[in-house]
């Protein structure tokens, strides 16, 4: 028998959750349960290396609504998001993390402001982050205000990856040429009616953080480089400093010349080189992150490959769309993916 089309899908990416996959199922499964309308939990596998996948397995024999897509390489957080939101099938999607960092029960208040209020996109907003540390405070902050400054005011501050989005947004970003969007950049800049919905952020139920610094930093530049040239402008205007510097420099040797005092000065000589050294690096290492994305969009490279979807029906389904590859049978199917 058909199942019907759930009214809300949830995408949640997952990389090596198996110590906080049973406390998350159950708080979601509780508030999804709540709502006694139809709905599909779409659980993203980005190729963990842990229980994850078997745990996954297991709970898909006692919840039919959980659906599993697994990816056959850890492919990055956004890859992952992007992917579930893609082949989600529900008429809104929300997007939630399995840390329990971002409550699931901010899903009902979502829907219901969505609904009252013709609403395509609501955000969730951490209104209060006191139980993150001061330099994850103080690295989030100078994020946000990053990109607000480069993006526009239409970046919600505070608004990470816990949002819903309508079908209609769905396809919108169906629809657009980019190989791995950031969501969080993108999705405010199609300009869909959104709404805010604050919550206080609580600390990680289990496990450890999947975005340490490195990676943090990483989104950062992805982010950068991805919506905005302004770094591109920065360093014409870099290289336009530099080149003034150098003119006063030289009317200095040219006076110093006629004046008489002539005699060698390293340390001016000295700074001036590490200075216009150092403009050159830095212009070239930006204008080499462009290229290198130019380079990437040439190659055609999908962000992520595939493995197996589970699908509303539980069968798995090749990715383009062929016939199943792998078992549905629950025990079958937890040997397969680990």
């Amino acid at each position: 028998m058909t199942r019907p089309e759930p009214a809300v899908s949830v995408v949640v990416p997952m990389f090596n959750e198996e110590s906080v996959l049973p406390l998350f199922a159950r708080r979601l499964r509780a508030v999804l349960d709540g709502l006694g309308e139809p709905y599909e939990v779409l659980a993203v596998d980005d190729g963990s290396t842990d229980g994850t996948a078997a745990g996954l397995a297991g709970l898909r024999a006692r919840w039919p609504q959980l659906r599993v897509l697994r990816l056959r390489r850890n492919s990055g957080h956004q890859a992952a998001l992007v992917a579930g939101v893609l082949r989600a099938r529900g008429r809104y999607v929300v997007s939630i993390d399995a840390d329990l960092q971002d409550p699931p029960e901010a899903i009902v208040e979502m829907l219901r402001r969505a609904r009252a209020e013709g609403l395509d996109v609501v955000y969730g907003v951490r209104a209060d982050r006191s139980r993150d540390t001061r330099f994850k405070r103080w690295t989030a902050a100078g994020y946000y205000r990053l990109m607000r400054r480069l993006v526009g005011k239409q970046v919600p501050a505070q608004a990470g990856d816990f949002r819903l989005l309508s079908r209609a947004a769905v396809e919108a970003l169906r629809e657009l040429p980019e190989r791995n969007p950031v969501l969080r950049l993108v999705v405010p800049w199609l300009g869909f009616p959104s709404a805010e919905v604050s919550y206080e952020r609580e600390e990680r139920a289990a496990g450890r953080t999947k975005y340490p610094l490195s990676r943090m930093a990483g989104l950062a530049v992805e982010s950068v480089t991805s919506f905005s040239a302004v770094p591109l402008r920065v360093a014409t205007w870099l290289g336009l400093a530099g080149v003034a510097v150098c003119g006063v420099l030289a009317v200095v040797a040219v006076v110093a010349w006629l004046a008489g005092a002539t005699v060698t000065g390293w340390p001016s000589l000295y700074v001036a080189v590490l200075f216009l050294g150092a403009v050159q690096l830095l212009c070239l290492g930006l204008l080499g992150e462009y290229v290198g994305r130019v380079y990437t969009a040439v190659q055609g490279r999908p962000a992520y490959f595939v493995a197996s979807d589970t699908g509303a029906d539980g069968a798995d389904r090749d990715p383009r769309g062929g016939v199943p590859t792998a078992p549905a049978d629950p025990a079958e199917l937890a040997d397969s993916l680990r």
